[in-house]
């Protein structure tokens, strides 16, 4: 009997196990290690400060959503030892393995900036939306925000899903107005990037929208520590805040670094298009744990399992890979009332205007503001539960496509 490790349950992980399981030969045993039993859908992360969304709805027990037959344990990950092919768990436990994917994700890291977990204004005046528990607390806080300066800042990249900052400022000047103390509050978007994106027309765009609601832009903002209710810069720039909402640097697991398999964010380096370590032929890093050149989100976990899953048959089989995964990523982008766009983009690519996935008739807009772009993002999350994990068809082409998409705008 061979085996497949699979390290991590969340996105990537369950999208493989469940495309996997039906199409390794029977000699293959495949084993899933997490140290959660609970699935969270974490777009919903966005909502949950607005009560847009229950708490329920993002979060669900992992074992249902993994076929029978595979064995599912949850415990941390201590060490994985490539020279003996085996993992070493919590406890002592080892898992030997033919193959290993690693799919443990990216978290952040709040303890990496001097001052911010340490400073004493964690969940106090400083929030987070990129775990569960921060999401709920920055509800609290957002219920009890009577105005003043609200910050959104990011520490650096690469961050989880990098429209979700924008989102975040979008829907509170949207919330704010609907409560009627926008006009009480200065927002202010720090960020360490040149603009509000990575790309030049993406950041035009989101960039002329943040100025069309009063946003105050901050760019090349990295902060070098937290003091009080104060970002500070190395430049020496300071922003002061009333409520800070955070991305603290994101990095990949520990054990990652402990077991000298990742970078100094402690993402696994591997080949871009076929994402197979650098350095050890029968490992694999999938969804955020690795270190590729594009957007670190949910899309891009699921068009490049469709070109791993066949890859990864190749590969078992001593044949050459022969699928390339080009970097393809679509986001929608929460504008706020009822509105919002959609970039979809790869490693050659930047976000262009257009109608996606057909061409002239869409239903979506590229990089503009539209209700159904919304309604977009809101599906997204049955289409996740119900297609997207278990690994069913969804008639969305795994590499990018220039049909519809203007090169000009």
């Amino acid at each position: 009997m061979r085996n497949l490790v699979v390290l991590g349950a969340g996105t990537a992980g369950t999208m493989v196990v469940n495309r996997l399981h039906r199409r390794l030969p029977r000699d293959w045993r495949i084993t899933v290690v997490d140290r959660s039993d609970v699935h969270h859908y974490q777009p919903g992360y966005l909502f949950l400060p607005f009560g847009a969304y229950r708490p329920e709805q993002v979060a669900k027990p992992s074992r249902p959503l993994l076929p029978q037959g595979v064995d599912v344990i949850c415990a941390d990950i201590d060490q994985v030892m490539p020279e003996l092919r085996e993992v070493r768990l919590a406890g002592g436990r080892r898992l030997p393995y033919d193959r290993l994917v690693i799919a443990t994700g990216v978290e952040p890291r709040p303890d990496q900036t001097p001052g911010m977990l340490d400073g004493g204004q964690w969940r106090r005046s400083i929030f987070d939306f990129y775990t569960y528990d921060g999401a709920l607390q920055l509800a609290s806080a957002l219920r009890d925000f009577r105005g003043g300066r609200l910050v959104t800042h990011i520490v650096d990249m690469p961050i989880k899903c990098p429209v979700a900052p924008l989102e975040f400022t979008f829907l509170a000047d949207a919330h704010l107005r609907r409560r009627g103390i926008r006009d009480r509050t200065d927002l202010v978007y720090a960020t360490p990037l040149p603009g509000a994106f990575t790309q030049p027309v993406a950041t035009r765009r989101l960039g002329t929208m943040l100025e069309h609601r009063g946003v105050t832009v901050e760019p090349d903002f990295l902060v070098e520590r937290v003091d009080g209710t104060t970002l500070v810069s190395y430049d020496d720039r300071r922003i002061p805040f009333d409520l800070l909402v955070t991305v603290p640097l994101n990095m990949g697991a520990e054990f990652v670094a402990r077991s000298g398999l990742g970078d100094e964010l402690n993402l696994v380096p591997v080949d871009r298009h076929t994402l197979l370590s650098r350095s050890h032929p029968d490992i694999f890093a999938l969804g955020d744990a690795n270190d590729i050149p594009t957007s670190k989100a949910g899309s891009v976990a699921h068009f490049s399992v469709d070109v791993f899953v066949g890859n990864f048959l190749q590969h078992i089989a001593g044949r050459p890979m022969t699928g390339r995964f080009d970097g393809h990523a679509n986001c929608f982008v929460e504008s706020g009332d009822g509105k919002g766009l959609l970039i979809d983009f790869n490693y050659d690519t930047q976000p262009l205007p257009g109608t996606y996935p057909l061409p002239g008739v869409g239903p979506f807009r590229l990089l503009e503001e539209r209700a159904v772009n919304h309604w977009g993002k809101l599906a997204f999350r049955w289409a996740y539960w119900h297609l997207l994990l278990p690994g069913r068809p969804i008639p969305l082409p795994a590499h990018m496509s220039m049909a519809g998409k203007h090169t000009e705008e």
